[in-house]
Parts: C-alpha cells; structure tokens; sequence
C-alpha cells in the first residue's frame, strides 16, 4: 500500500532556525508495465528532465488498476493521481486499457460530484517511446497539482469551511394514493395465486408482505403452505426490495415466487446478469405498483414511474386480479420529472469546495452500521471489501477517512449495477443521501454509454464490456 511520511527534524535548544522547505506535491502514478513503464524508461535513458513529484508504480496492466487503488492513494496520503497505459488497440492483454477506460470514467464523475479537485486525477496514454510525452506529463500534472494544493484528506478541507448547503424542495407529489379498497383488491389477488402455486406444487416458496407489528407496517414474509400464503398482503408501504433475499432461498428452495415491484425487477435482472439467480427457478409476480409511500409523501423514485410491470415478469397482480404475464394494468398514473435530478442538479451548481464540505458532512453522520449493504440486493459478497484487511482496503474507523472510504468503495460498486430502488437511503439511520449518488452515477452511465440498469438481463453490464468509440475526452 501506498504511505506518505513528512521528514523527521531534529529539535534541540541549541539548533538555530530552520526555514521550512517548500511544499512539494505527492503524486501517485500508476502505470502500465509495458507501455507506460518503458516510456518513463526512455524519458531517464535519454536525459529528459522532469519534477521528482511523481512516485510510478508498475502494475501489469491498466485494466488490472482497481479504482479503489486511486481512493486508497489518497487516503495515504497523495495529493493527486495519475494512471496511464497502453494507447487504444496497443494493449498487450488485448482489450484492458479499454475495460479500464470505462471504470475511470465512472471513478472520476463520482469524485468530481464529491468535490475533489479535478486536478488532482489525470489520466494519460503513453507509449513505449513516448519518453517525451511522459516527460511533459509529469510537469503539467505536478504543477496543477502544485497548483491545487495539499489533499487535506477526506475530512479535512471542510472543518474550516462549512457553508450551509440547502437542496431544493421537493415537487409536489404527482398523483394521490391508492385507496384501501384497491390495496386490499391487490392483497386478496395476491394471496389465492401465491396459495395455488404453493398447493400445486408449482413452488416450494412464496416471498412477500406481511403486516408488521406496528401500525400500517409491512414487513418481508416468507409462505411455504397455503396457510402462510393467507398472511401475505399489500399496500403503499411495501417498501422493501425482495429481492435481497432471492440468492439464499433459491439454496434453500428448489423453486420460489418472489413478488416484485418494478424497481424490484430491476434489481431481479441484475442478478441475472450476475449469474446469482438462474431464471428457469424463480416465479416473478409483478404488482402494478401506485408508488410507496411513508408519512403520506411518494417516495422519490416513485415520481417518474407509472408501476406497470416489467416485461420480465411471470404474473401480473392488480385489483382487478392476477393474470399470467406482464400484462398493461390499464391505470393511468401521473408522472412527474425525477426529483433526485433535480437535486444532483443543486450539488452539482455549487462551488467543488462547498460540495466536497456537504458531502463531509454527509459521510460525518455514517455509522458504520452496514444496513445499506445488508439492504441492497446487489451486495451479496460472502466477504465485503469493508472486512478484508489482507490488505485493510477500507479503514475500519468511524471516522472522516473511514467514512469517506467505505461509501466511495460502496457508490464504485454499485456502477452500472444500481437499479435505483433507493432501499439504502431508506434504511440509513443517519440519512445519508446514498440515493443522490447512486443517482449521479447512474445518469453517468446512461449518458456516456447508453445503458440503463435493469432492463435486459441478457445486455453485459457496463463495466464487463466497452465500445471502441466510447468517449475518452478526459484521456491525454
């Protein structure tokens, strides 16, 4: 791992004043073996002069560079990054530093919306003879980071500079809630097909709602006979994602049903395509969904979606009845413009400084309690990067570097993979908005790469693949 450590002085009553040296930046790069490495190489062999700022690394290959190296480097310490590689069609692995391209780009739209300086992270391709190139890039990039200054870590820049950061108010919800008699239409509908399916022995389990012990809650039930089945129910507050619980019942069952919501579905897709779930044993009953809600107000990701069923599903449950299919429920619901545009918006308009200082503040109240990864359906890991110390990727403190660490780790993994059911915000204890990130990114995949989490089990995922053409302005 990278450590950074200021030189030791010597103190004594007899040693006269010494002036302080001058700053210098700390750079990390990390480059590619076979291009960059000997690039570097040729700019020493042939006397090219350039700042001593840069610390190279040598890795195999660009496309073996996890970003979490980038988020790790800076919290060891380093006042800027840099990664290079082989040039496009030159990679000795054939295709990495085309795979690598896409995870950097996500890497940096989630550090700029953090507000990290953007010139601290470069990236660069660099040949095998490019000595010169990669003499002029170490000057530029040394002096823009010269430029920015000391990285005052994760939690540091904001303790002097805390502006009070307002987001907008939230449109006025879209449409009224269902009435009690379409929720208990639902509710009747839902309980005789998930008994038949139990009596018939179409499967061994029936994932769904249940009321809780609080008024008006609904809770995750799991039916394995017709008389469980008699429990399930529904209404605007069947908030969790079900899907969490897919993977493991599909080890305990042979075949089981597992109501879904559209944004639920989403979820569904994602581990297929992650090879988690396998399609021919699960029953998908879809309910045409009116939105969730709690305290009276429509959840967020409710504002754009109309409810109807995704294609993917088996069944399709509304109050008129179940119906085999995904099948159009005939309901015309408002829709309304995505909120958490709107205030990404905001955190993007403002100042890097001012939005690096709210999003230190939003990582200050984290606990380290983990239910957002508990909660997500695509955190399944038998061990999360967060409990691995062999090397300590995340830092296991509750504190700015250790917070900022763990949701920086947790919104990279989540790219191209979040289906935006914004259980993880829902669940926070702190009200971290989790749901803002997640979104940012997802917008970054839709626009770069024209992909949308959740809609074709069949498409790779975008991490996974690449497109010759796909954008690289950003890329030296």
């Amino acid at each position: 791992m990278f450590q950074f450590a200021h030189a030791a002085q010597a103190a004594g009553p007899a040693a006269p004043a010494v002036a302080p040296e001058p700053w210098e930046p700390r750079i990390v790069a990390l480059i590619c073996n076979w291009c960059t490495y000997a690039g570097a190489d040729m700019a020493g062999t042939t006397r090219r002069v350039y700042p001593a700022a840069v610390r190279p690394i040598r890795v195999p290959c660009t496309g073996r560079i996890d970003p979490l190296l980038v988020v790790k480097a800076f919290d060891q310490g380093a006042d800027g990054v840099v990664v290079s590689g082989c040039h496009p069609g030159d990679c000795h692995y054939v295709q990495g530093n085309l795979v690598a391209r896409r995870r950097f780009t996500a890497l940096r739209a989630l550090l700029e919306f953090l507000g990290v300086d953007p010139r601290r992270l470069h990236f660069a391709w660099v040949s095998a003879s490019e000595g010169v190139k990669w003499a002029q890039l170490v000057e530029d990039v040394t002096a823009a980071v010269r430029e920015a200054g000391p990285f005052q870590g994760w939690g540091g820049a904001g303790k002097a500079h805390r502006p009070s950061v307002s987001l907008p108010a939230v449109a006025p919800t879209p449409r009224a809630a269902p009435s009690p008699e379409e929720q208990q239409a639902v509710a009747e509908h839902l309980r005789q097909l998930a008994g038949t399916l139990l009596e018939e022995g179409q499967v061994s389990a029936v994932i769904g709602y249940t009321a809780g012990s609080l008024p008006g809650q609904m809770v995750p039930a799991f039916a394995t006979r017709r008389e469980e089945a008699a429990a399930l129910g529904w209404s605007e507050r069947c908030h969790n994602n079900l899907a969490v619980y897919l993977p493991r019942a599909q080890r305990e069952w042979d075949r089981v049903a597992i109501v879904v919501k559209r944004c639920d579905a989403t979820a569904v897709v994602g581990l297929l395509q992650e090879n988690q779930v396998a399609r021919e044993r699960v029953v998908l009953i879809g309910v045409s969904c009116p939105g969730v809600r709690d305290d009276g107000g429509l959840a967020l990701k409710c504002y754009p979606c109309d409810g109807e069923v995704p294609s993917i599903c088996d069944w399709t449950v509304t109050p008129a009845g179940a119906r085999k299919g995904a099948v159009p429920s005939g309901a015309k619901r408002a829709v309304a413009a995505d909120p958490r545009e709107a205030l990404v918006a905001a955190l993007e308009s403002l100042p890097a400084e001012d939005r690096r200082a709210y999003w230190q503040d939003q990582f200050a109240r984290c606990l380290r309690c983990y239910a957002c990864r508990a909660v997500c359906p695509l955190c399944y890991c038998a061990v999360c990067v967060a409990e691995k110390n062999r090397p300590q990727w995340v830092p296991t403190g509750i504190d700015a570097e250790g917070n900022a660490a763990w949701n920086v780790t947790r919104a990279l993994h989540l790219v191209g993979r979040c289906g935006g059911c914004d259980e993880c915000a829902r669940v926070c204890p702190a009200d971290v908005r989790l749901d803002l990130l997640n979104r940012r990114l997802s917008r970054e995949v839709e626009q770069r790469w024209g992909y949308r989490s959740g809609e074709d089990a069949s498409a790779a995922p975008p991490l996974a693949t690449f497109r010759p053409d796909d954008p690289q302005e950003f890329i030296r």
